[in-house]
Parts: C-alpha cells; structure tokens; sequence
C-alpha cells in the first residue's frame, strides 16, 4: 500500500510514493516546461510500469500547479505548499521549528511553534537566489549545477556582491570577475550574498530558531548551507529528500483525509496515455467573472478549477464533447 504526493511548481514536477511508515520508496523529478499536464503524465508513465491501482491508497498535490494536477489525478487532496512542506518537516522531526524552502522560482520561510505553522513568507515577484537563477549563474560560468556549491566551500575568501536582484547580482559577479577573482571565491561571495537577502528580506521580522531544517531543490548546494549556518550562528539540517518535501507532505496530507474518508479519488496510473488538455472560460455568475479551467481526457470533461464560489469546480466529471 503506498500514497501519492505530486508537487508541480513552474520549474520542476515532483512525484513520490511512500509506504505505511512514510519511507519514499519511490521518487521521480521532471522539468514542468511549461507544461504540467505533459509531466504529471510523463511520471504516470514510468509509475505505471511498477505499479498497480491497486496499490496506490491516496493521493494529493501541492505546488502552484496544484489544482490542475488535482483534477487530472483525482486527488484527495490540494493543499498548498506551506502546508505540504510544515506537514512533512514535522513527520522527519517533530523538533523543528524554523523552515527554510527555496526551489526552482520562490523561496519561503516557516515559522512552527509547538508543531503547527504560526507565521511565513515568500519572495514576490524577484527570482534572486531561486534555483532558477543559480541555474542561469552556473550556465553562465560554464559549471554543472552539481558542482557550485562545492566550488563555493573551496574559496579561501569571498567577495562582496550586491544580491538585492537578479540583475545587479550577475552584473556584480562580472565585474568581479574582470578585478580577476576566480570562479570560487565568486560563487562564495554569491552565496553569501543571496543568503543576506533571504534573511534580510523573506525572514525580515521572523524570529528563526533552531532547529531549522533547509529544504528545496537549492538545499543541494553546500555553499548556500554553509552561507546560512555563517549568518545564523548555528548549525541547520538537509533532509535526505529535501528535494521533495512538498510532495511527500501531499501525500501525507492525502493519507490521513482518505483514513477518514474511507475511500480515494485516484483515477489511476491509465492515464498516463490519454489525450488530456485544458480550456478555460469567463463564468458570468457572479461580478467576479472567475476564469474557470476545464479539462478534458479524451474529449470528456473530467474536472474544473479556478472559481471562487466553487460552483464549477464542485461538479462531478461530466461527458461532453469539447465545444
């Protein structure tokens, strides 16, 4: 028996299964692209070549992609990632009280007292110090990815670069550059520098104690571990999937609705080979006008997200051609 957690943010979609005692027995990451519905269904399809329906108790989703990849799945649950990342945090260690989550386009800070969230926040609209931007950096200084953070902890020194964004901090890292200091003690200083704006910005206003855990795709890069651990004062913690939190908190969130439920939603592994697209329209109900989302499989509509009153997205699947 195992339980699904798929998260779907704009970089990356995240799926795992877990069993009874919430070990991952399996973990699949795949790059969104833009397009979530052709992921979810390309993790359906390596799933479903190990898997029965059968086997699969429940299953939930988390991410910004969440309620479309709820509809395609038949979720059990959609909740956000806040609450997906808190939910797995505190199942790995009930003693943590500071989160720290950066991924591929948004960082966020969790705040739990006595195990339930009591404050967070999340970056606006600038990709400073996300993977994404980390990507770009190692791209551009001809580095994999896999290996920045350990040219980070190799630098003897760092240097000073403006990390307040994106732009200013690469124009900054070239122009050390041309002063002639090396990849190492640039990519040091980078790190430094996306960890004072972190702090000085997502965790403005928070008290952050340990035990903090660092979770997110960017928890990879030893550099940025060590820049926290240098500006806090203390030691902070990786997960061993820390890359996958937010999905295993789905599917835990999943796991305890279904026990009370007594029954999943989960339409199966099957649809990893359907034809399943969206189309959306203006509800004229109400002055809110919501842009509701429909999907379809096979020219069938099989759910609907996206207004507020729910009045669409309560409706069970429907035949229909697509108009």
């Amino acid at each position: 028996m195992y339980y699904m957690g798929v998260d779907v943010g704009s970089v990356s979609t995240d799926i795992v299964l877990i069993d009874k005692e919430y070990n991952v027995v399996e973990k699949i990451y795949l790059r969104t692209k833009g397009n979530p519905i052709k992921a979810v269904q390309e993790g359906f399809k390596i799933l479903k070549n190990k898997y029965e329906d059968s086997k699969i108790y429940a299953a939930g989703t988390t991410g910004s992609g969440r309620m479309i990849a709820s509809a395609i799945i038949g979720a059990d649950t959609a909740k956000n990632e806040i609450t997906a990342h808190a939910t797995a945090a505190l199942e790995i260690d009930k003693d943590v009280k500071t989160i720290i989550e950066i991924g591929g386009q948004d960082s966020k800070i969790i705040i739990i007292n006595n195990g339930i969230v009591s404050d967070f926040a999340m970056n606006t609209v600038c990709a400073a110090g996300t993977g994404s931007f980390l990507d770009r950096q190692a791209e551009r200084l001809e580095i994999p990815i896999e290996e920045f953070g350990d040219y980070a902890m190799r630098a003897s020194t760092t240097v000073r670069i403006a990390g307040r964004c994106a732009v200013f901090a690469e124009s900054d890292m070239i122009h050390k550059q041309q002063l002639g200091y090396n990849h190492a003690e640039i990519i040091r200083g980078l790190c430094d520098a996306l960890v004072r704006n972190y702090l000085n910005n997502i965790g403005k206003g928070k008290t952050i104690l340990p035990k903090v855990l660092f979770q997110g795709g960017v928890a990879a890069n030893k550099g940025m571990k060590k820049a926290f651990e240098n500006e806090l004062g203390f030691e902070i913690f990786v997960p061993d999937n820390f890359s996958m939190m937010g999905a295993i908190g789905a599917a835990i969130i999943a796991n305890e609705k279904v026990k009370k439920s007594g029954k999943t939603n989960f339409r199966g592994l099957k649809l990893a080979d359907n034809n399943i697209f969206s189309r959306s329209f203006d509800c004229e109900g109400c002055p809110n006008k919501c842009e509701v989302v429909k999907i379809y499989e096979n020219n069938n509509i099989i759910g609907y997200f996206g207004d507020r009153c729910t009045k669409w997205s309560n409706k069970t699947a429907e035949s229909s051609k697509l108009a």
